[in-house]
């Protein structure tokens, strides 16, 4: 996804190589290059501006003019600022102090939410726990047989009282999904909630009733990755009518221009939880903000080769 941005950058770096000492002009032009590179790959205008500027900031200063070598000082800051872009640290799941742990999914409809609800089970499976699944998206046509097929695939359990296809109380469902999960002895509750094409008060109100009616101890917004600035007005729309504890990138396997991926935490302030990198059921991941960052640049993502 990233691999237009790497190649930009990594021009951009190529440039510093052969420079001895940066003078203040060497540094803007780097800046001036960075950000058409950043906005190129559709990242928001917000974040690119926050970036430019702490970059500038710390490549001014004594860090890059007392260096040994000052390019390699200005890919550490830029390094350094990426990843604190993306996070900084690499946030885990919060579970609930007494089982069942509730984990609410929302997003927009195709962004790839229900196969997520599967992939998070089979992610949550390999880690010894025992996740049920709620179909709590009671709207979209075969949404619900979806959902079984996918909970079949992860080798869990699925609760599915209502058929769907606009049958049904997603609210009345996912209070019982509840409940039956603390009777079956279940350690997660993964509730796979509707989508909209876009954000309406439908959708936020059925959301914050689901919330209301559960309490969950993360609700974890679906952000997919391909869709650019658009999924991240959502997902702010999104943090102010419902509010949500974290992000999961979708379709970070995609050709697009991965603008959102970088965007979508500084915007809502919120962490990216979780990625999800291909079709299999597997390709999914916790999100680290460093490797990440390592990968844009081009530095190769040791970090995940050494695991």
């Amino acid at each position: 996804m990233f691999d237009t941005l790497s190649d930009r950058l990594e021009k951009v770096f190529a440039g510093l190589r052969g420079k001895g000492r940066l003078s203040e002009a060497d540094i803007d032009a780097t800046c001036r290059e960075i950000r058409i590179a950043l906005l190129e790959a559709d990242v928001n205008l917000v974040v690119v501006r926050a970036f430019i500027a702490s970059i500038k900031q710390r490549a001014m200063g004594e860090e890059v003019s007392r260096a040994l070598n000052p390019a390699q000082q200005v890919v550490k800051i830029v390094n350094e600022e990426l990843i604190a872009i993306l996070g900084g640290e690499t946030r885990r799941l919060r579970f609930a102090k007494t089982a069942p742990t509730v984990i609410l999914l929302a997003g927009l409809q195709g962004s790839g939410k229900t196969t997520l609800a599967g992939k998070l089970a089979t992610w949550l499976k390999a880690q010894n726990h025992t996740p049920l699944l709620v179909a709590c998206d009671l709207q979209r046509p075969n949404a619900v047989t979806q959902l079984q097929i996918v909970a079949r695939q992860a080798g869990a359990d699925v609760f599915a009282p209502e058929p769907g296809n606009g049958v049904g109380d997603p609210v009345a469902v996912a209070r019982a999904g509840v409940e039956h999960a603390r009777r079956s002895m279940h350690d997660i509750v993964i509730v796979d909630t509707a989508g909209r094409l876009g954000i309406d008060t439908e959708m936020m109100r059925q959301a914050a009733d689901i919330r209301d009616a559960v309490e969950p101890d993360e609700i974890l917004f679906v952000v997919d990755a391909m869709i650019g600035q658009d999924a991240v007005s959502t997902a702010e729309a999104f943090r102010d009518g419902v509010g949500f504890s974290g992000v999961v990138l979708s379709k970070l396997d995609g050709d697009a221009r991965g603008g959102a991926a970088l965007s979508v935490r500084h915007v809502t302030g919120e962490p990216i939880l979780f990625a999800s990198t291909g079709e299999k059921l597997t390709d999914f991941d916790v999100f680290h903000p460093e490797r990440m960052a390592s990968r844009i640049l081009g530095m190769g993502d040791m970090l995940t080769l050494i695991e």
